[in-house]
């Protein structure tokens, strides 16, 4: 149970670039926890999955001399939701209908995600060098608010320039 949710389905094992399918995974779930419950519920899921994925990387990892194998992307997947937060509250405040993908969030949301959770600015770095399963989720959470601060800034210019 524990490698099913620490591989967030076994899409860590994929060929190359785990992170990179485990933050793609995660958005059809983003977009269907909207549809289900708005951004309450993303939200809900949010806290919950972190929680989920610590108790799991912890399982996964005890013993091993790698305290972050590639595998493991219940932390990119927790990144991406945080990353998704803002348009999730936007069209939940809004009460705009979710009926299709909003492609533009969407896409910038995961290309800003992957960024920061490759580049590891401060203080994603710092959390990137403790050697626990805190700090293999933390990494992703603080790249998940970078990429959402992000995607807020590009969707209000964005927004300015077509008003």
């Amino acid at each position: 149970m524990t490698r099913l949710i620490a591989t967030w389905f076994y899409t860590g094992l994929l060929p190359f670039v785990p992170g990179t399918w485990g933050s793609a995974a995660a958005l059809p779930f983003a977009v269907l926890l909207h549809k289900a419950g708005g951004f309450p519920t993303l939200l809900i899921a949010t806290i919950s999955v972190f929680a989920l994925g610590w108790w799991a990387t912890a399982k996964e990892t005890r013993g091993k001399d790698d305290h972050d194998p590639g595998e493991i992307v219940i932390d990119e997947v927790v990144g991406m939701w945080i990353t998704l937060l803002p348009i999730s509250l936007a069209f939940w405040w809004h009460e705009f209908e979710i009926s299709y993908l909003p492609w533009p969030g969407l896409l910038s949301g995961f290309v800003l995600f992957r960024i920061f959770d490759i580049w590891k600015p401060w203080p994603i770095s710092w959390a990137d060098q403790k050697s626990t399963p805190f700090g293999v989720m933390f990494d992703d959470v603080l790249a998940g608010v970078y990429a959402a601060i992000s995607s807020l800034a590009l969707a209000g210019i964005y927004h300015q320039l077509i008003q």
